[in-house]
């Protein structure tokens, strides 16, 4: 039998859409600077700041699934 409560805790958290554009426009931001270096250097920097920003938001969002779930 499914866990409705968690399940629609974790839709909640997924409709935090300025968690998203936050994290992308990270990424992008990362990668822009990265292109305009043009440097191999910039690019794994770029990569390792995606990571980053991809486990925070990943954190945020178990955080809050966590927080808003019937567990």
């Amino acid at each position: 039998m499914p866990n409705y409560p968690a399940q629609a805790a974790l839709i909640e958290a997924l409709r935090d859409w300025r968690r998203h554009v936050v994290a992308l426009a990270g990424v992008a931001l990362a990668f822009g600077v990265a292109s305009s270096l043009g440097s191999n250097v910039a690019y794994y920097t770029a990569a390792l700041i995606t990571f980053t920003i991809w486990m925070a938001w990943f954190v945020l969002t178990a955080v809050e699934v966590i927080r808003l779930a019937d567990l």
